[in-house]
């Protein structure tokens, strides 16, 4: 596994602060009860301190920007009111997802997120008309536990995994989604909060 260091990551930020994201809240609290005693259970092997709240990233914009994009990361409020109307014209009705089993990436331990009417790919379609997503991978819909604090081996963390008890092994909870978030995070505080900008809720025209 991959550690990653406690410092600020001046060469990716470069001064700038917000990096903006549209993501699912997770409100339900015994969702959240749940993810966080998951995340206790692997508290040892986690980087701490973790004040982001349990999400799940629908697509990566940028750093926000109100003047002209300098670099190529950057994301400006007028493509986001861009993606809001294809959004609203969408009309996307309420859906739920299935939470899955914890699994790992090299960084990070997660919880799977299962879409089996591929609604967030329609979504994520729909937003990368506007722009291209920054840092592109294979996604992978998940809710983020923590990243790791230093180099596990696979064994160590598959082991932790087995260790939990049944009624976490497997899926058996469903998460509403009834509105879309659009926020930020402040780029030199790592693992910090989530400030969301703007809710976008579905079957309804109204982006408040």
């Amino acid at each position: 596994m991959v550690p990653t260091s406690i410092r600020d990551y001046p060469e990716w930020h470069l001064g700038r602060q917000n990096y903006a994201l549209w993501y699912l809240e997770i409100n339900d609290q015994k969702l959240v009860n749940d993810l966080n005693t998951l995340r206790a259970h692997f508290s040892e092997l986690l980087l701490e301190p973790n004040l982001r709240q349990f999400h799940v990233t629908l697509f990566i914009c940028g750093f926000l920007t109100n003047e002209t994009k300098t670099y190529s990361d950057d994301f400006s409020f007028s493509e986001f009111e861009q993606q809001s109307e294809i959004l609203k014209k969408e009309n996307i009705a309420p859906f739920r997802l299935k939470i899955g089993s914890v699994d790992s990436f090299t960084s990070a331990l997660f919880v799977q997120i299962q879409d089996p009417e591929n609604i967030l790919s329609h979504i994520r379609q729909k937003l990368g008309l506007v722009s291209n997503e920054i840092a592109a991978l294979d996604y992978c819909p998940h809710i983020t536990l923590g990243l790791y604090k230093k180099d596990y081996s696979s064994d160590l963390i598959l082991q932790k995994i087995f260790q939990l008890p049944v009624q976490y092994k497997r899926a058996e909870f469903d998460l509403k989604v009834e509105h879309l978030t659009f926020g930020y995070y402040q780029a030199q505080s790592l693992q910090g909060k989530l400030y969301p900008y703007q809710h976008l809720f579905l079957g309804d025209s109204c982006c408040n």
